[in-house]
């Protein structure tokens, strides 16, 4: 496929899916959409349940890869918020296949993985957050790299690229090649206070129920390069955090070059969503 930014046909959906799962049904709200953006505003009222693959997800717009459930909520996405029901089938499922992650399944949005259905080359990438709740699980991937983030050329689990703010207040690029992950980027931006995942006060230094809104833009750049932009929106202005360039030899092999699946990742935390965009370059 190619780049989708010299098409310009508009498609609007504003009708519902419905989705099972044991018994109960749940209606997702499509997202507007052309050849070249991408718009959510979570609007309706409903839960997308995760599924076990991208063609398999009640929705044409997202795959819910890990997480349990996305609820929409006036007007806006929710992970799970709190402890998931004890009657939940997500608690029971998590509580058999990891446990450790989720605190006995108790939270399964804490491994939380949103990816498109549509796939992007050249593109910027933007949501805004909103951190509730911070669960301090006893599970070693509770540590520094956590974060609210923004995923790009998504291939699959073991390759992509992405970029946000993690819960030691840096802003960060990585790329995951083969499974192995590369800083590409990674400058103080929240806080001068130093992370310490036993503190309290320090194992998270992310402002709580505020609204961070990020944007990402990515771009091939001749040479078999990729350019990959992070910014955080100040005063209804966008302000560039962190740069990183993908070189061939550089980062685990090649770049990744061609298009792939965007979306949201956060971890160990319980967060709100809206007004997540997506514009072809």
């Amino acid at each position: 496929m190619g780049d989708r930014k010299n098409k310009k046909k508009k498609v609007y959906a504003h009708f519902f899916v419905a989705a099972a799962l044991g018994g109960a049904f749940f209606f997702v709200a499509q997202a507007e959409a052309n050849a070249s953006t991408f718009f959510e505003n979570f609007g309706g009222k409903g839960a997308l349940n995760e599924s076990g693959s991208i063609e398999s997800s009640a929705s044409s717009d997202w795959w819910l890869n890990s997480g349990g459930q996305m609820k929409f909520r006036k007007g806006e996405g929710w992970t799970v918020q709190k402890k998931i029901s004890s009657r939940s089938s997500w608690k029971k499922i998590y509580q058999r296949t990891n446990s450790a992650d989720t605190d006995g399944g108790k939270h399964p949005q804490n491994i939380f993985r949103l990816i498109t259905r549509t796939s992007w080359q050249n593109f910027s990438q933007e949501a805004h957050f909103k951190v509730k709740k911070f669960n301090l699980s006893q599970s070693s991937n509770r540590n520094a790299s956590n974060g609210l983030l923004l995923m790009s050329r998504y291939e699959d689990s073991d390759n992509l690229y992405y970029a946000g703010v993690r819960v030691d207040g840096y802003a960060v690029i990585k790329k995951k090649k083969n499974g192995e992950y590369f800083t590409l980027a990674y400058d103080r931006y929240f806080s001068r206070k130093e992370y310490s995942r036993q503190s309290k006060s320090r194992s998270h230094l992310l402002p709580k129920n505020k609204w961070i809104a990020l944007k990402t833009e990515i771009r091939n750049l001749d040479g078999g390069k990729v350019e990959i932009k992070l910014f955080i929106q100040k005063k209804k202005n966008w302000v560039l955090i962190a740069e990183a360039l993908d070189e061939p030899g550089k980062y685990g092999g090649d770049a990744i070059l061609g298009e792939g699946y965007a979306g949201i990742r956060t971890d160990f935390m319980d967060v709100q969503f809206d007004k997540y965009r997506i514009n072809g370059l």
